[in-house]
């Protein structure tokens, strides 16, 4: 017999896998980690020389038990020549320390971007790929669905927010916007409470499966799921991990089923979808169901690290090729793998340069490392759809390949919109309104026509001559052009293009601001021109006063200058465009995920406030000016000016009209229908009442008196040059010359009454005197004063000095008598 050989130096592996607290990996790694030994131990074709073992601690996925157990593992018997962590945040400690000893760090279940740096972890490798190997597939994702717009919200460690940084990076290549980013530590509510409150639709959670269940939760409660939300989820979640009783959560497994279906995952392929014999001669079904027996039965949704299980078979495995791989180099050097020590650099080196050009086929795929160290995998994208996951497709980010089942499943017709969808819808002006309104312009501008057309044909008559026609000319036209401006004030991107609707405000403006000049002026210089003339107290002035043509035509042109100067400046430093009013967004009624976005065109400039300040304080004070002088003219009487009552009474109306309806405009802006109403209505009720004011009276005086002839036509027809004013001068003062002889013959009759009642008086007196016989005797023989009197008409005769004094008496109190009796009113009659 043979005697037996010596047994196989040991090559040992420090082992902190996770059996148990945050992340319980280590119940289905363990034993898959433990198969890959025992195989690559039986192989002789790997290794034959050595026996690698495995040293297991519990680091519960906690850094600072990691921390504890790294030193025991370094500082106690045997010296270990590779580092195994499992979870992210032991690995990040693990790795970083781990090159003062310079060992290689290997994990199966690190997904950490973080990790991905090799200035700080510098002998890093791992089997699980990097979580942002999810981000490469969510971006596919967002443009196979036309998604521009997302939202995310993470749980605050270090892995999610470095899987986040990574995925706003890759977003903002492909011109993706991210609209919301919430984070939380343990409450999720308010975070979720902001997703809602901020319209997310396509939303991805970061977040380890103890938190999900908080999230969904919550998500159930703000009924932030249905047909217009989409959730992207982390795929290595237990498949009932929506099932599982939580004293953490309050929600019913009804409500956590309701809020997660639909949801989309992203998962990095572990488990090899094709019936391949990789380097471990096993399929990854013959792998399953090796480990299946190995755990005794129990169920798989329910095994921490299920998913990852082939991750840590196949790191076994890359140590075992590399670490085969060393072998050759180190003997042709003289060394040897047992020599390892915490010292030793050579062999640390070629070790990682052996993992670094790993390359072979596994039970989770294709094993390849990149320059960082992190795995190249595929990824498998499933969806929630009845409450089980679904395969829809797997892509291959080195390969930029989607493959395609098909089958995905929407609560909707399809895919959500990443947004509530907000329709732009013009609000435009009633076409009613619209032509209701232009319907009276045009009559009006009709009647304006006609009547300019009579002022100028009647142009001769002289009851037209003394009313100013050339003014009247004005005020017709002036009411033709702000009449006009109806049809522009109506117009808007219903009937103009964008770029045609400059021109159509700079018409509302000069139609508007020239019509009113014209019409308003005119009008208004009438009633100045009356005001300064004949209001006077003095009634001689006006005969003196004489009203040149040529102060009326130029009153309405400084009016119209002014205008016209300031419409023009406007024009030229601040001109007219188009600004677009947004209002409170709208929910239609047949759809839910719409909002109608109303907008209104409207004309402005950038000092829109101090134009319209000026404008309408220069207007306003005209305006009231009109009032005023209407008022303190409408008792005055001349034939100059024969309708300035009407002109007043037209300045009355125009200006009432302006005076409230320009205030309520600017109130109602926003109103389209209403703001034009005010301001047509207001231009067509100003200029109808002008025009019936001002040249109905005239139209019905010459139908009525049949003035229609002119002044020639009139010399024509009756062979006399005298005129139709002459003849009326002529029937006036024979008028007065009857009035005169009535009131001469009244006087007469008065001077005879008192010459009689005088002669009564004298002869009482006579009676009264004491008398003498003789003196009786003379009386007696005294004729009767009655008879001596003259007849009537005629002064008394002087007989004596009491006579006469009787008589002066009579005569200079009778003639203050007459002077007391003629009324003033008939004085200028005598002049004239």
């Amino acid at each position: 017999s043979h005697p037996a050989a010596p047994p196989a130096p040991a090559l040992y592996i420090g082992a902190l896998f996770p059996m148990s607290g945050g992340w319980p990996g280590g119940q289905a790694c363990m034993p898959s980690a433990q198969m890959a030994l025992d195989l690559v131990n039986n192989r002789s074709d790997i290794l034959p020389d050595y026996e690698l073992e495995l040293i297991h601690y519990d680091s519960m996925c906690d850094p600072g038990e990691a921390t504890k157990l790294l030193y025991d593992l370094l500082y106690t018997e045997p010296i270990k020549i590779v580092l195994m962590p499992g979870c992210s945040g032991v690995s990040t400690l693990v790795a970083e320390a781990a090159r003062m000893w310079n060992l290689i760090v290997l994990s199966y279940g690190s997904s950490s971007p973080a990790l991905s740096n090799r200035q700080r972890f510098p002998t890093f490798f791992r089997t699980h790929p990097s979580a942002t190997l999810h981000n490469p597939t969510r971006v596919q994702l967002f443009q196979k669905w036309k998604w521009t717009r997302i939202a995310t919200i993470q749980q605050t460690t270090e892995v999610f927010t470095s899987t986040l940084d990574d995925l706003e990076q890759r977003v903002k290549e492909a011109g993706i916007e991210i609209s919301v980013r919430q984070s939380f530590l343990t409450d999720p509510a308010v975070a979720v409470k902001n997703l809602k409150r901020q319209d997310a639709r396509i939303i991805v959670g970061l977040f380890y499966e103890t938190e999900a269940r908080k999230v969904f939760c919550e998500v159930f409660k703000e009924k932030l799921f249905g047909k217009k939300y989409v959730w992207f989820l982390i795929g290595w979640y237990a498949d009932n991990w929506f099932k599982i009783k939580d004293p953490a959560v309050n929600c019913s497994v009804e409500n956590m089923t309701e809020a997660v279906e639909g949801h989309v995952t992203t998962e990095i392929v572990m488990l090899n979808p094709e019936t391949v014999r990789g380097v471990s001669n096993m399929t990854s079904q013959e792998f399953i169901s090796a480990l299946m027996s190995r755990l005794g039965g129990k169920n798989p949704e329910e095994t921490g690290g299920f998913q990852e299980a082939p991750l840590a078979y196949d790191a076994v495995w890359a140590l075992a090729l590399a670490l085969n791989k060393t072998v050759p180099p180190l003997k042709a050097r003289g060394r040897r793998l047992e020599d390892f020590n915490y010292n030793n650099h050579d062999i640390t080196a070629e070790i990682y340069r052996a993992l670094n050009t790993s390359s072979f086929e596994g039970v989770s795929g294709q094993v390849v490392f990149d320059a960082q160290g992190s795995r190249m995998a595929m990824t498998l994208i499933e969806q929630l759809q009845g409450g089980s996951y679904k395969k829809i497709g797997y892509y291959d980010s080195s390969q930029k390949n989607l493959s395609w089942f098909g089958n995905d499943v929407w609560i909707g017709a399809g895919p959500p919109a990443d947004r509530t969808v907000v329709i732009e819808e013009f609000r435009f002006l009633s076409q009613k309104l619209f032509a209701a309104v232009s319907v009276f312009a045009g009559l009006g501008i009709l009647l304006g026509a006609a009547c300019l057309s009579f002022n100028i044909y009647n142009g001769n008559v002289r009851y037209i001559q003394n009313s100013q026609p050339y003014l009247n000319n004005m005020t017709a036209a002036g009411c033709m052009m702000a009449l006009a401006a109806v049809f522009p004030l109506g117009i808007d991107g219903h009937h103009v293009h964008r770029s045609q609707f400059p021109v159509v405000c700079q018409f509302r403006l000069w139609l508007l601001g020239l019509g009113f000049s014209l019409a308003y002026g005119s009008m208004f210089t009438k009633i100045w021109w009356v005001h300064t003339l004949f209001t006077k107290k003095e009634e001689k002035k006006e005969r003196k006063k004489h009203l040149e043509p040529w102060k009326l035509y130029a009153t309405v042109g400084v009016l119209l200058a002014v205008d016209f100067l300031s419409l023009m400046v406007w024009q030229i430093v601040d001109p007219l465009h188009i600004t677009v009013e947004k209002f409170t967004r709208e929910a239609p009624k047949e759809d839910l995920d719409v909002l109608i976005q109303p907008l209104l065109e409207h004309c402005s400039s950038q000092k829109m406030n101090t134009w319209l300040g000026v404008v309408y304080g220069y207007k306003g004070l005209l305006l009231l000016l009109g009032i005023f002088l209407a008022y303190e003219t409408k008792s005055v009487s001349t034939e100059k000016i024969n309708d300035h009552r009407a002109v007043g009474m037209a300045i009355y109306n125009v200006a009432v009209l302006c005076l409230i309806t320009a205030p309520v405009t600017m109130i109602l802006s926003s109103q389209q229908d209403a703001s034009f109403a005010f301001a047509s209505l207001a231009v067509v009720f100003s200029a109808y009442i002008t025009l019936v004011v001002l040249f109905v009276p005239k139209m019905r005086r010459l139908i009525t008196r049949g003035e229609w002839q002119s002044e020639q036509q009139d010399t024509l027809k009756t062979g006399s040059s005298t005129n139709n004013n002459d003849e009326e001068k002529s029937r006036q003062l024979e008028r007065e010359n009857r009035e005169l002889q009535k009131i001469i013959q009244e006087k007469e009759e008065r001077v005879s009454a008192l010459r009689n009642q005088l002669a009564e008086r004298q002869a009482l007196r006579s009676r009264r005197r004491p008398s003498s016989g003789q003196n009786q005797n003379h009386n007696a023989s005294q004729p009767d004063p009655k008879s001596l009197l003259p007849p009537p008409g005629y002064p008394n005769p002087p007989t004596d000095n009491h006579s006469f004094s009787n008589s002066s008496a009579l005569y200079p109190a009778d003639s203050k008598m007459s002077r007391n009796h003629c009324h003033n009113s008939q004085i200028p009659l005598l002049y004239k």
